[in-house]
C-alpha cells in the first residue's frame, strides 16, 4: 500500500450518510475527505477544479443516478477511479455500474477495516466487487462479460482466482496459499493476460462465464 495520502470525494444525497462516511474515512491516517456534494449536477467541473484520488459515489439519487454519472465522466474522458457505495445489493446494478466504468461495487453495511481497504484497492487502480453479488449473478447476466478466447489456466491460477472472487486482497491470498505477496502479484498479472481483462472483477466475472470457477 501507498504511503501517500488518499483524496476522496463523497457523492451522496444524505447529509447524514455522507457525514457518516467522513468520519469513517477520517478514522484512517492516509484517507482524506477533499469535498463532498449531495448530487452530480456539478460534479465534472468540481473533479476538473479540484480532482481526486478516488469518487465515493451512491447509485439512488436525485436526478442523474450514480451509474449515469459514472458513464457521463467517463464519455467526458475523466478516469478518476469510481467505487460505488449503496445499499442496494442487486446483480443488475453492479454489472451496469461496471460496465459504465465504475472499479468497484460496495455495500453500504461493510465493515470500517473493509472500506478503508477498498478505498485504498480502487484508488491505486483495481477493482473490486462483494462477493454475495457474484455469487447471485445468472447465465445471462455472465455472459456480458463472455468476450474473446481465454487461454488455459493453471490449477494454483484457478485456486487463486477463486480466492479473488472471495474478496481476498493479494496479502491474504498470499497467506492462504502460502507464497510470497510479490508472487501473488506475478500470478494475478498472468491471470488477467490470459483472461484478457484489465482488472480482477472482470477476470472473475469473464472466468466465471466460462465456468473456469
Amino acid at each position: 500500500m501507498s504511503t501517500s495520502v488518499v483524496r476522496v470525494a463523497i457523492v451522496d444525497d444524505q447529509a447524514l450518510v455522507r457525514e457518516g462516511i467522513a468520519g469513517l474515512l477520517s478514522l484512517h491516517p492516509q484517507i482524506a475527505l477533499a469535498w463532498s456534494e449531495e448530487n452530480g449536477s456539478a460534479l465534472l467541473q468540481r473533479l476538473t477544479e479540484a480532482p481526486v484520488d478516488l469518487l465515493l459515489m451512491d447509485i439512488r439519487m436525485p436526478g442523474e443516478n450514480g451509474i449515469e454519472l459514472t458513464r457521463k465522466l467517463r464519455s467526458a474522458g475523466n478516469d478518476t477511479p469510481i467505487l460505488i457505495l449503496t445499499t442496494f445489493d442487486d446483480p443488475q446494478l453492479f454489472i451496469d455500474a461496471m460496465q459504465a466504468g465504475a472499479s468497484g461495487f460496495l455495500l453500504k453495511d461493510v465493515t470500517t477495516a473493509k472500506l478503508h481497504q477498498a478505498v485504498f484497492t480502487v484508488a491505486e487502480g483495481g477493482s473490486l466487487a462483494e462477493p454475495v453479488l457474484l455469487n447471485q449473478l445468472n447465465a445471462e447476466q455472465l455472459s456480458t462479460f463472455a468476450d474473446g478466447e481465454i487461454e488455459p489456466l493453471s490449477e494454483r491460477e484457478i485456486a487463486i482466482l477463486k480466492l479473488i472472487a472471495a474478496g481476498y486482497s493479494n496479502k491474504e491470498i498470499a497467506d492462504a496459499v502460502f507464497l510470497a505477496e510479490g508472487t501473488v502479484k506475478n500470478h494475478v498479472s498472468s491471470l488477467l493476460a490470459k483472461l484478457r481483462t484489465r482488472d480482477r472483477t472482470r477476470a472473475v466475472l469473464k472466468a466465471m462465464s466460462a465456468g473456469l470457477i
